[in-house]
């Protein structure tokens, strides 16, 4: 085996790579064990458990140290359906933006192109930019619709006379500036929430973004917190010389009221983490003298310490803004931050500063308000600036709607970055009287955004004319940032929910459950499988299966994915294919052994000849999950994400792992074996007449393609709220329930039809609504919500709704067609590769054949058995998955037997075998594989069926049949297909040309 050092040396780095990605997960489940220890079930007490221990070091590798927070970045996160929480998709209100930047006319041919163009959008995948461009030209209307937006604000970048395709591209800049910094505020608003491990993310080419809250229980506060308009603001602020008074005065009326109270209130926001710590006693003197950091740093411990927490509680856990002079002596650093506290104590300084006594005493005019962020030198620190309102409103000095442009940019003469910003003429006259005020004693002014600052920039000179520069200690990110927030500051545009799923804590720990059990019993059954038909090279591929398993869940924790039940469902279906590299190496083994050779020779031309299978085959599934992972979302994505990484790691496992091991047996002269002498001839020398039994298969498959279409014409299918809009709720009662009493009782109360269904048990149901389908407003989601509990409250029992999801029409549209382009483009994609790897028409052709008859099969029985089985067979996101996994696992199977049909034909000899009996040969050869790899799979299927939980069920049926019919349709149709269509002319010239060369030689 060549290289083989050079292979040992990559398990060995890939195997530690990969338990460095586990072990945070193993670390920071620990502190969340001890969490729940410590609290006995309340949740409170374990919430503030987790937040004392996030700056804290849980993990220590000598050469690198992490806290909790840290870990809790780098581990192998749960997804909502096994951890539960919320999962909500914002959609940002374009029309909205557009009106905006027009300011707002009341030409009647502008508001009715926008009117229809919105209505558009709902149906179809075209952006909402060019569908307004597009209606308004169909009106007719003679005013240049550039001259719309060439406004005062956008004169530098637009005019009257200005092109379609530059208004387009002002337009879309301006979305794409809107949408960003929505991004930005939302996460921000998150952050503060304090969701641990929430998912953020921006859909690509959409003007949505997709938020995952694990754990969320207060949906409604969530509703509220990402619905809120967000408005820039600019406030002048208090300089620390004169808030530090007041901070004394605080902390000393804490002090005193705190007296009275509890000892350990303060401490139980900290609670065990810090009382388990030995902390030297430290007196306020030295936390004031020391630096923000090393301040911040004392800080935490002296909050473990009881007294420094009785005598100054609010200086305990917020160091004052100080510095130690040349002389030194102890300065306040001038400035509007007053303040550093670390992030996990930000909440119990609000608690402080929220408490009558407290707010009493501070002025009315002052707000204290954290930075966006912490700087770049203290990533734990958060700054607190003292903020000045003004009138008698309090309100700020200026709003964002002046602002005309805002960019990046660096220093000419320290080239350091900055941020540039123009104002309009009110701008700018406000400007020039609120920085002539601030440069009287150098004070800063505050650049706030949802009640965070996010600059608070010192004005050294007043400045005339609108434009300025904002320089400090930025990152070029940091002032990308910035740049957004102030150009989107002008232009409100609103957010709201279109799609929203809640799950509840029980029911992800069902399928958690659910996942687990099935992925340990689908390892032990795929493994009793091998050693039972394989022997000891069986034992080889178990252990490949086993490393298989670990190194896939190590390169998704490295990646921080998010582990979903579709997930672990494909974690499961790539132990089932695991095996596919190992059966078609053994089975050319056996082959080989056959020929007489030495078991060092048949151990090396078993994987020469086995390799270009393995990768043909791996290759086309995997471009399937290329395909699904950009064009599904959430769990498809995590599906996809596995099923990728599971094709990589079993490629290693079954080429590397196993090949090491019979290194290893045959320098030690161990026996190797391939089979027990039941197994030895399964299907060995199999000779059955494929080509000539061709038309009888043919029938049979256009019988049942009818049969089906017929089905999908007739019965049609039923759709998922994902494809069609609407609510969807979980119900579990106390008891057993007839669902037709349940519906019965809904339809009365919505007064349209519902659709309810058993959900696993007799006792659950899934309830879906298209009642205020077209609504997606907080009211709308109230009153269908009441209308559940209405008809739910007049069935007998008592009952709980686990989760909820909730799918706009314009949501389920998007969905559906991005579902049939994904299908359609695998199906090219697949047959591209195959033209490209095979060369010749025919072969793509064939698999092209054998797929869409699969994908047809597998449709037409869904929709012929939807209501004939005890489970679900909606057509939804996951089925899409489903099907294209099995189009792939089609291709798969096929590729194989095309493999030995080109081996088969670059021979010197093939010109004198006829093509049907060469076609035969290659499809009897590799049956015994393709029976074994399909029985392996359909192994793993069955158990993930039974035991994977309700949710998957469907999905996991829709697998297993498909695997059926596609390994059906790789022995009967796809390579007989090729026959037929080459009109049984030999195909060995598709041979290499030195094989060719040869060929003709030898002739």
């Amino acid at each position: 085996m060549q290289s083989k050092g050079l292979i040992q040396f990559l398990v060995v780095v890939v195997t530690l790579a990969c338990l460095y990605s586990l072990s945070f997960t193993f670390v920071t489940r620990k502190v969340e064990k001890d969490a729940a220890a410590y609290a006995q079930g309340d949740m409170a007490k374990e919430k503030a458990y987790l937040d004392s221990m996030a700056g804290e070091e849980v993990y220590n590798l000598g050469i690198a140290k992490f806290t909790y927070r840290e870990a809790k970045a780098n581990e192998l996160a749960l997804g909502l359906d096994l951890k539960g929480g919320m999962n909500v998709t914002m959609e940002i209100a374009l029309n909205e933006l557009i009106a905006n930047l027009a300011n707002n006319p009341k030409d009647p041919n502008f508001n009715k192109a926008l009117e229809t163009a919105v209505t558009k959008a709902k149906t179809t995948n075209t952006s909402l930019i060019d569908l307004f461009i597009n209606e308004y030209k169909a009106t007719g209307a003679g005013t240049p619709i550039a001259s719309f937006f060439a406004t005062k604000d956008n004169s530098s970048v637009i005019k009257a006379s200005s092109s379609e395709s530059e208004l387009k591209s002002f337009l879309n800049a301006e979305a794409d500036n809107a949408i960003q910094n929505s991004y930005k505020v939302l996460r921000t608003r998150i952050d503060k929430f304090g969701v641990a491990s929430p998912n953020i993310q921006i859909q690509q080419g959409t003007n949505r973004i997709l938020i995952e809250l694990p754990g969320v229980s207060d949906q409604e506060r969530v509703r509220k917190l990402l619905q809120g308009s967000a408005k820039l603001e600019f406030y002048e602020t208090y300089n620390n010389l004169q808030i530090y008074p007041l901070l004394e005065n605080i902390n000393g009326t804490l002090a005193t009221s705190l007296k009275g109270e509890k000892p350990a209130t303060a401490a139980d926001t900290t609670v065990k983490a810090a009382a388990d710590t030995t902390a030297k006693e430290e007196n306020l003197l030295a936390n004031l003298n020391a630096n923000k950091a090393d301040s911040a740093k004392d800080t935490t411990n002296a909050v473990a310490n009881a007294t420094a927490l009785a005598n100054n509680p609010l200086f305990a856990i917020l160091s004052p803004s100080f510095y130690q002079a040349p002389n030194g002596q102890t300065q306040l650093i001038p400035g509007s931050t007053v303040g550093y506290a670390n992030l996990k104590d930000t909440a119990k300084v609000n608690q402080y500063l929220a408490r009558p006594e407290i707010k009493s005493i501070i002025p009315a005019d002052l707000k204290l308000l954290w930075a966006v962020k912490p700087e770049t030198n203290t990533p734990n620190i958060l700054a607190l600036h003292a903020i000045k309102t003004t009138g008698a409103d309090h309100k700020a000095v200026m709003t964002g709607d002046v602002i005309t442009d805002a960019r990046p940019g660096s220093d000419p003469q320290t080239n350091k970055p900055i941020v540039s910003m123009d104002m309009n003429a009110d701008g700018a006259r406000q400007w020039r009287r609120v920085t002539a005020q601030a440069a009287q004693n150098k004070d800063a002014i505050a650049i706030v955004l949802d009640n965070v600052v996010y600059s608070a920039p010192t004005v050294n000179d007043e400045i005339p004319g609108g434009s300025s520069t904002i320089s400090g200690n930025f990152t070029f990110e940091d002032t990308k940032d910035l740049s957004n927030v102030l150009k989107a500051g002008r232009l409100p545009t609103t957010a709201k929910i279109v799609e929203e799923a809640v799950v509840g804590p029980s029911l992800g720990q069902v399928a958690i459950d659910s996942g687990v059990n099935s992925s340990v019993i689908g390892i032990i059954v795929v493994m009793m499988f091998m050693i039972a038909y394989y022997n000891r090279a069986g034992i080889a591929a178990n252990i490949a299966v086993l490393f298989n398993v670990f190194f896939l869940m190590g390169v998704l924790a490295s990646l921080n994915a998010v582990l979903t039940l579709p997930g672990i469902a494909g974690i499961v279906l790539t132990m089932g294919t695991a095996v596919d590299a190992n059966v078609l190496i053994y089975e050319r083994m056996r082959e080989e052994l056959s020929l007489g050779k030495s078991m060092r020779q048949v151990v090396s031309d078993g994987y020469k000849h086995a390799l270009p299978s393995i990768l043909d085959s791996q290759i086309t599934t995997f471009l399937v999950g290329v395909i699904l992972f950009f064009t599904g979302s959430g769990p498809i994505q995590g599906f996809a994400t596995t099923l990728m990484i599971g094709i990589i790691t079993s490629l290693f496992t079954a080429i590397f792992i196993t090949r090491l091991i019979f290194e290893y047996m045959l320098s030690k002269e161990m026996k190797i074996t391939v089979s027990f002498p039941w197994s030895n001839h399964t299907m060995k020398n199999a000779n059955y007449k494929f080509i000539e039994k061709r038309k009888l298969f043919y029938g049979i498959s256009l019988v049942a393609v009818v049969i089906c279409f017929a089905a999908i014409l007739t019965k049609g299918f039923s759709y998922g709220v994902d494809f069609q809009g609407g609510r969807t709720y979980t119900v579990k009662f106390d008891q057993p329930v007839a669902a037709e009493a349940v519906r019965e009782s809904l339809d009365n109360v919505f007064g349209t039809t519902t659709e309810v269904k058993t959900f696993g048990s007799e006792n659950q149901l899934r309830v879906t609504t298209s009642y205020h389908i077209q609504e997606t407003s907080d009211e709308a989601d109230q009153e269908v919500l009441g209308k559940l509990n209405e008809g739910l409250s007049k069935v007998q029992g008592k009952y709980e709704i686990l989760s909820q999801q909730k799918v706009g029409p314009t949501i389920a549209s998007d969905i559906r067609d991005r579902a049939i382009y994904a299908a359609v483009l695998s199906i090219i994609v697949i047959a591209a590769y195959i033209l490209i790897r095979f060369r010749r028409w025919q072969y793509s052709a064939g698999a092209a054949i054998a797929t869409i008859h699969d994908a047809i099969i597998l449709l037409g029985l869904f929709s012929i058995l939807d209501g004939l089985v005890p489970f679900s067979l909606d057509i939804d996101q996951h089925f899409v998955a489903a099907i294209l996994t099995v189009l792939g696992y089609s291709v798969n199977d096929t590729v194989v037997v095309f493999d030995r049909l080109r081996e088969y034909l670059g021979k010197p000899n093939a010109h004198h075998e006829k093509m049907d009996t060469t076609i035969n040969k290659a499809i009897n050869s590799t049956l015994s594989r393709t029976v074994i790899t399909s029985l392996t799979v359909i192994f793993v299927l069955a158990v993930l069926f039974v035991f994977g939980g309700e949710v998957i069920r469907g999905f996991s049926f829709a697998i297993l049949i498909g695997i059926v019919v596609a390994t059906y349709s790789s022995i009967f149709l796809a390579a007989p297909a090729i026959y037929d269509l080459s009109a049984g002319k030999h195909l060995a010239d598709s041979a290499k040309p030195e094989e060719k060369k040869q060929a003709k030689v030898i002739a």
